[in-house]
């Protein structure tokens, strides 16, 4: 798939007293094109391999929403299931990445979070949002279906929730209901004290044991191991449903 630079967006890192920052950004949405995915994903490997970063910060940037997951465009595309199984592999790497590494990663979700956003922010280890951080998964709604997010938002809020808003494809939970689902560790009263949340949190675990944090982590993801298995015969799943007629006139639809 041909890819214009202004549909790859953008990705930026720096490491400040211990904390290192990732942030990304799309003019559409801070929608998800392969080539931002691959970027996200190399970052956060990276940034788990420094001594001197201790805990990760994932953002976005601007004031609208925080992800709008996949890349309309280059879904659009896709003219073969082997495409397709290639776009959605680059959220099983990410996911992957960001459950593998051995630092704490905590989310700052300005914004509302679409599809492959949610499944971004489940697969951070601790998310504080704003109030307008509403969350949908549209997939079945452009005729496919949450199969890679899916594992990752389940196991973070359970098979209940994930499949009610799997299902309800049309549908927004606000930010409360997030948080009570466990997507979010918490909401603040306002975007403007977003910041500050996010820093205190950051700052506290830039100031613990990184060994402690390491082994935590790996406790905590226990039972995914067999995730680099299960996320690719997903993703193959997503590639073939994507070539489908009903997949195709809703995603011109959009």
């Amino acid at each position: 798939m041909a890819v214009s630079l202004l549909d790859a967006g953008q990705v930026a890192a720096k490491v400040d007293d211990g904390v290192g920052t990732i942030s990304f950004g799309h003019p559409k949405g801070n929608s998800l094109p392969a080539a931002l995915l691959a970027k996200m994903a190399a970052e956060v490997s990276a940034m788990g391999a420094l001594p001197d970063v201790r805990v990760l910060v994932l953002r976005s940037e601007g004031t609208g929403p925080f992800c709008a997951g996949a890349s309309f465009h280059e879904l659009q595309a896709v003219k073969s299931a082997e495409e397709g199984a290639r776009f959605f592999m680059g959220f099983a790497r990410l996911i992957l990445a960001m459950v593998r590494c051995p630092k704490f990663i905590v989310a700052r979700i300005h914004g509302k979070a679409v599809g492959g956003g949610v499944g971004v922010t489940a697969a951070a280890d601790y998310a504080i949002a704003a109030p307008g951080a509403a969350v949908k998964l549209s997939e079945l709604a452009v005729g496919i279906g949450p199969f890679v997010v899916g594992p990752v938002i389940e196991r973070r809020i359970g098979t209940s929730s994930m499949s009610h808003l799997a299902i309800d494809a049309t549908g927004w939970r606000d930010a409360n209901w997030a948080r009570e689902k466990g997507l979010y560790a918490q909401v603040v009263e306002s975007a403007e004290e977003l910041d500050d949340a996010v820093g205190s949190v950051a700052k506290q675990l830039a100031a613990s044991n990184p060994e402690a944090m390491a082994r935590m982590k790996e406790v905590f993801w226990v039972g995914t191991e067999h995730w680099e298995e299960l996320l690719p015969a997903r993703a193959a799943m997503s590639g073939k449903l994507v070539l489908s007629e009903f997949a195709q006139q809703a995603i011109k639809g959009r």
